[in-house]
């Protein structure tokens, strides 16, 4: 097998921060579409304002979603010098279906297209004992648990707030939470760098354990994070974020639900909540469906029908596509590259 020269470890770990950059391009709607819908900022302003707490969250809460990101292939198992060639499929699959889905305005999971095309192309490479299942298994609960909890707190949080504003006429209540709404997005943006940031992160540790770069007697299930990987991620995902992602912002913005300030308080601070407490116990989730749920949460106070479910539900299928596409993706990169290496 051609073992992968140092210049091809170099370029891997660039095209790992271009797929951070396009994580924060694709997920700058995340952080910044309530916002722009409901007119508390232009723009312009909204997106220096996400871009500024998604680089700020990296001195926030530790590196245990990178951890678990790192631990998706298994590395007792999988030869050392595949390893950056399967990091290098697995990037190839999560861009082109963010790629894809950006084209098409989706608000699709760039988390869930990583660990997608790692899945396909550890398998491609060494078959299913390169991935650790268990991983995969946590981060499919989530899959499912953790928008289905943005979805309830954003529920229940419009609800108490609608309780406790019930005798403030509308242009009062929208004046006040127009000015909290800066604090929520504020802490959404936050959120979103703490656990997005930290899979670019994840994914460049198997390939620094690959080149020795920690040296031979480190354990490769608990493996450092060096600071300039840290910070490398998150300028990579807020200056992608700075760039910004129109189309998504449009579908996220205005077509799931008709958001006032109040509204997009109650959906961002339900969403970052959620976030952040997945990134504290280092659970790798989707921002992405998160504040979708969350908007869909605070839009059902109104009734079902202030939901376009018809959109909602084109979101979801795209959501559901996530992973096997990407992994499909990841799988014939490594077919491919195998062609070159002799693997």
């Amino acid at each position: 097998m051609i073992a992968a020269p140092f210049i091809l470890i170099i370029a891997i770990i660039v095209i790992a921060l271009i797929f951070d950059f396009t994580n924060g391009f694709h997920d700058s709607a995340n952080s910044i579409s309530t916002v722009v819908s409901t007119k508390v900022l232009s723009p312009r302003n909204a997106v220096m304002f996400a871009a500024f707490f998604n680089f700020v969250a990296a001195f926030g809460f530790g590196v245990l979603v990178a951890s678990t990101i790192s631990k998706i292939i298994n590395l007792d198992f999988v030869d050392t010098e595949v390893v950056p060639y399967i990091v290098l499929c697995a990037l190839i699959g999560a861009i082109s279906w963010n790629l894809i889905t950006w084209m098409f305005g989706l608000p699709t999971s760039s988390s869930h297209a990583l660990i997608g095309g790692m899945i396909g192309a550890g398998i491609s490479a060494a078959g299913l004992a390169a991935v650790k299942w268990s991983t995969i298994g946590e981060v499919v609960t989530f899959m499912i648990l953790s928008p289905l909890i943005g979805l309830c707190c954003g529920f229940l949080l419009m609800v108490a707030i609608l309780w406790l504003t019930r005798k403030v006429n509308k242009p009062t209540a929208d004046s006040y939470f127009k000015r909290l709404q800066l604090c929520s997005a504020a802490a959404y943006s936050f959120s979103h760098g703490s656990n997005d940031a930290q899979k670019t992160m994840g994914i460049i540790l198997p390939l620094l354990f690959s080149i020795g770069y920690f040296g031979a007697s480190v354990d490769p299930n608990n493996l450092p994070m060096p600071i300039w990987v840290i910070l490398a991620a998150h300028t990579a995902i807020a200056l992608g974020t700075l760039s910004g992602g129109w189309r998504v912002v449009k579908t996220m913005g205005y077509k799931i639900t008709r958001l006032r300030p109040v509204q997009g308080f109650a959906a961002e601070t339900a969403g970052a909540a959620t976030i952040l407490g997945a990134s504290v116990v280092g659970i790798p989730v989707s921002t992405t469906h998160i504040i979708c749920t969350s908007i869909m949460g605070v839009g059902t106070t109104g009734g079902s029908s202030a939901v376009k479910w018809g959109v909602a539900r084109t979101i979801m299928w795209a959501w559901i596509l996530t992973i096997p596409i990407s992994a499909m993706i990841g799988f014939v990169s490594f077919v491919i590259v195998r062609m070159f290496i002799g693997y």
